[in-house]
């Protein structure tokens, strides 16, 4: 099989962002970035990436879908959404680094994580400085949010960390984010590195790509 359409394979197979899970529509507007970064947050910890994204649509659901929503909101009604999914361990915690987080927001970008962008002016070590200054975001989770952002900001273009380019490598595939990106178009780099973490993620999606 070539690289080419191992590649193919991923994005028809696994090639579903994060995001599109938590039901969120990506664009480069306020409102679905700031659902990102909570979804980032959610991320953050050692959970089930399906609890995280579970998670994110019930807050979405409960009506915390804005920087000034999640702010206004009361921390138990924060834990008790988070309890909805089952997101257990850290609710409390979580709970209260994303109402911390969205007073960052609202007072340091004015609710519009695009002047968080305009700030690092496409230098992505900036941008991931930034991201590490909101509660629970550690480096980790600014990868989170710059592979998956990197669909609605093509500066991250290509946007690979080390852990999906080292599943890559087992897989066969170009293991630099510049061999990953040239596989597949700009604008389906974000697909392939969700496909590329959801197969490490995986049981035995491995042996099953690569015995074609």
């Amino acid at each position: 099989m070539s690289t080419e359409t191992l590649a193919r394979r991923l994005l028809r197979e696994f090639g579903r962002t994060y995001a599109e899970e938590a039901r969120i529509t990506l664009r480069d507007d306020p409102a679905p970035l700031y659902q990102l970064l909570v979804l980032t947050v959610l991320c953050s910890v050692r959970i089930r990436a399906d609890i995280a994204t579970d998670a994110a649509r019930e807050l979405f659901g409960a009506g915390l879908r804005t920087p000034r929503a999640m702010a206004a909101s009361g921390w138990q009604e924060r834990v008790d959404a988070l309890g909805r999914a089952h997101y257990v361990r850290y609710d409390e915690s979580t709970a209260t680094a994303l109402g911390d987080g969205a007073e960052m927001v609202l007072d340091r970008w004015k609710g519009d994580l695009r002047l968080l962008r305009a700030q690092a002016d496409g230098d992505r070590t900036r941008l991931r400085d930034l991201l590490r200054e909101f509660p629970r975001i550690g480096p980790v989770g600014a990868d989170i949010f710059c592979r998956e952002a990197q669909s609605v900001w093509p500066e991250l273009r290509p946007f690979f960390d080390d852990r999906t380019c080292r599943t890559a490598a087992v897989l066969g595939l170009p293991h630099t984010p510049r061999g990953l990106g040239a596989l597949v178009h700009a604008e389906d780099h974000a697909r392939l590195a969700a496909a590329l973490v959801r197969v490490r993620l995986s049981k035995d999606a491995v042996g099953r790509l690569q015995a074609g």
